[in-house]
């Protein structure tokens, strides 16, 4: 009996024990259970950052914010109202509105989802006025880009309400936001969308806010995004937009001496205010259509063309830098080039012994056919010699994504010799079967960017920068990558002779036409052929006019390269439109005005109609 006795009170102890324990956990440490009960009575409101600004090179303002306006419904809170006076209040489609109405009731009966964003202040001034008949109606104020410019919108980008899959992948964003998705708007959307700020209310059972959670003491603040400063003369890209105006291309401007890229023009191009507009959607699916004009495409990054003749003064370079030739070699041109069964014409007007003094100013494709010829047999091989050409020219930034800071561009293609190991079938190929390569045609393909990034190369006497678009970051150091040389691996000394060619082509060569009065500017035409493929059939088409030039000469400010589709010799448009550039930058004025007028009145839109018809020009 005893011992059943102790046991009794044994367990009523070791019970006791237990419950106190349990007791003094419960009131004495933090528990899951109370903070679940905390978290389940509070709401969270977030407070979105105003984006960062962006300036030109010389301050000018080119995107700020402007208010801007979502509806927001909270379906418990909704009495009967008219759908049919809602949806023309709120400029929507009537059962666009619906079909918003019901997925938000799908989501939540107490929580508050968005059925419209986007809305200016003019814009939603109708609802807001009646929106007493709408209960359960919300508007919430947030922030939408205003562009301050009709230029750049290939380089500034837009943004777009964030989608569900950014939303879930992303816990920065919630629905109803704006991010960046093209241009400088993207490749910086960390840097601009700056850092979201956060609000904690209780609420009641019925999902009401009733005050500040600990009297707002966890409350953070919004953080603006950063300001940027890039290196676009918006002033320059305009003059430039009104050159280009009825015709298709590209045409890119950098400084050589740091790399930063002052005008970056595609044309045709569009208004980048559109895109801030709630009809913005009909705009891109306008500009989507339009097959002969293609807006959105940036030809500047993602345009493909054969380099023609600017392509020579590489293999000038890497000929002279491999031993094939030097500045005294000569070839007979006898008006062309013959090889094989076939027949290179050449328009340098020589018919005799050519040197490279010559050959560049009147553009000699003879020369630079052999010249490529010696440089790719110089290494025993075909196979070998071309590998090592193409290693040396991609030295120069060609054949290779350039690392800028916009989110697209294309590589372009420089062959080498698997490439053509694919094309023909292995060694069954020699250098003058692609010899091509030497007037840079063939299987050469370059960009507009990719050109400029070259040509400043050649003004710096062997290295660039890599082209970039921002200058400064508020309170951020530019990144290496951006002030980082990259040589070509050719010896300064061997550009002299090119440089001086270049020169010549003003003064006496191909562009003396365009010649300016008191700038020594150096470029080099190129006139590239193109064909397309119709019903198995090759039509040939109206030659791509292309220049690229520098100056001045030996303190080099500027380069550009100007691609104009269809537009005849280089000299015709490409060059023109170069030399106005470069004078307009460097004097702030234009003294050819002759130039200027056949610029302006060149329109080329008949051409490209044509093309994109079927019909051949």
């Amino acid at each position: 009996m005893n011992n059943r006795f102790k046991l009794i009170v044994l367990f009523v102890v070791l019970l006791l024990l237990t419950v106190e324990a349990r007791l003094a956990y419960l009131q004495l440490l933090p528990n899951a259970y109370k903070k679940d009960a905390v978290l389940n009575a509070l709401t969270k409101e977030y407070i979105t950052p105003p984006r960062g600004f962006i300036y030109d090179r010389k301050g000018r303002l080119l995107a700020s914010n402007q208010p801007v306006y979502s509806v927001w419904i909270t379906p418990s809170a909704t009495r009967s109202f008219d759908t049919v006076r809602l949806a023309g209040l709120l400029q929507m489609e009537v059962n666009e509105l619906r079909h918003k109405i019901r997925r938000a009731y799908r989501y939540s009966r107490i929580k508050p989802s968005m059925i419209a964003n986007g809305y200016l202040k003019n814009d939603i001034a109708g609802f807001m006025a009646l929106r007493h008949e709408f209960p359960g109606f919300s508007v919430q104020r947030g922030h939408m880009r205003k562009y301050h410019t009709a230029h750049a919108a290939n380089v500034l980008g837009y943004l777009q309400e964030a989608g569900p899959g950014l939303v879930k992948k992303d816990p920065f964003y919630r629905q109803g936001d704006w991010v960046g998705v093209a241009g400088l708007e993207k490749y910086y959307e960390k840097i601009l969308r700056g850092r979201k700020g956060v609000r904690y209310f209780e609420r009641d059972k019925y999902n009401r806010i009733t005050r500040p959670y600990a009297k707002g003491r966890r409350d953070t603040a919004a953080i603006p995004g950063k300001d940027l400063h890039i290196s676009i003369d918006i002033e320059l890209q305009a003059f430039i937009d009104t050159l280009m105006q009825g015709k298709h291309g590209a045409v890119v401007v950098l400084d050589p001496a740091t790399g930063e890229v002052l005008a970056l023009v595609t044309a045709p191009s569009y208004d980048p205010e559109l895109l801030t507009r709630r009809d913005r959607n009909r705009f891109i699916g306008r500009w989507l259509k339009d097959k002969v004009n293609k807006p959105l495409f940036d030809r500047s990054l993602l345009g493909t063309y054969p380099p023609g003749s600017p392509f020579k003064l590489v293999n000038a370079l890497i000929g002279q830098q491999t031993g094939a030739i030097r500045p005294w070699t000569k070839y007979v041109c006898h008006h062309g080039f013959r090889y094989g069964n076939r027949f290179m014409h050449c328009h340098c007007g020589r018919d005799g012994p050519v040197n490279l003094s010559y050959a560049i100013p009147y553009s000699c494709n003879t020369y630079f056919s052999k010249t490529y010829l010696e440089i790719v047999n110089s290494f025993g091989s075909a196979p070998l010699g071309q590998q090592k050409w193409a290693d040396a020219v991609k030295r120069f930034g060609l054949g290779r994504y350039l690392g800028y800071d916009l989110p697209i561009g294309s590589k372009g293609n420089i062959p080498d010799s698997s490439y053509y190991h694919r094309y023909f079938g292995h060694r069954r190929w020699k250098a003058m079967n692609i010899i091509s390569n030497g007037i840079g045609q063939g299987q050469v393909l370059v960009t507009p960017i990719q050109l400029a990034n070259m040509t400043a190369a050649i003004a710096n006497r062997g290295w660039y920068y890599t082209p970039h678009f921002v200058r400064q970051i508020q309170d951020t150091v530019l990144p290496a990558r951006f002030r980082t040389k990259h040589f070509t691996g050719i010896d300064s000394v061997y550009f002299d002779p090119v440089i001086r060619g270049m020169r010549e082509v003003f003064t006496k060569g191909t562009a003396r036409y365009s010649e300016v009065p008191g700038l020594e500017i150096c470029g080099k035409t190129g006139t590239s052929q193109n064909f397309i493929r119709r019903d198995g059939k090759k039509i040939s088409l109206p030659d791509h006019s292309i220049f690229v030039a520098f100056a001045p000469m030996n303190h080099p400010r500027i380069v550009v390269s100007v691609f104009i589709e269809n537009g005849g010799y280089g000299a015709t448009l490409a060059g023109p439109i170069a030399t106005l550039i470069i004078e307009k930058f460097l004097q702030g004025r234009i003294t050819r005005t002759d130039l200027l007028e056949r610029v302006l009145q060149a329109d080329l839109t008949s051409i490209y109609q044509m093309k994109a018809n079927g019909s051949k020009p």
